[in-house]
């Protein structure tokens, strides 16, 4: 039997930060991203159907992933039991969920990021359940 191999990674707040200017947390909120608003309750929100290909000529679909910005309102993540006021959050295929418990309305921004953007097609299609 093989042993396990573990691998320690720290990721400092400063030193492993990708600073988004405010232009560019403006641009995503505003021009960029699909939003919706958060009503008070439980919302689970996951990817519902559809995908991104990333590479025009081989027509090989991509697993849907989509980035999430939540803001403005305070909520608790039920996966940590924190309450923040904004957090990021990605959804990473069809069986991956995000539950939140708003606690005030808040804003949900839904996006994804590429370093080509000419061979992309295709969309995702993201559902809000609110119970």
């Amino acid at each position: 039997m093989e042993g396990c191999v573990v691998t320690d990674l720290r990721v400092h707040s400063k030193h492993n930060c990708y600073v988004l200017p405010s232009e560019v947390m403006q641009k995503i909120e505003n021009e960029i991203s699909v939003s919706t608003r958060l009503e008070p309750g439980i919302n689970i929100i996951k990817i519902r159907s559809g995908s991104f290909d990333y590479i025009e000529s081989d027509r090989q679909i991509g697993e849907p992933l989509v980035l999430l910005w939540i803001y403005g309102g305070k909520f608790i993540n039920k996966k940590t039991g924190v309450e923040v006021g904004a957090t990021w959050s990605s959804l990473n295929g069809y069986d991956d969920t995000l539950t939140l418990e708003v606690l005030e309305p808040a804003t949900l921004s839904a996006f994804f990021f590429d370093t080509h953007i000419d061979d992309n097609e295709g969309e995702v299609h993201l559902s809000v359940v609110r119970i």
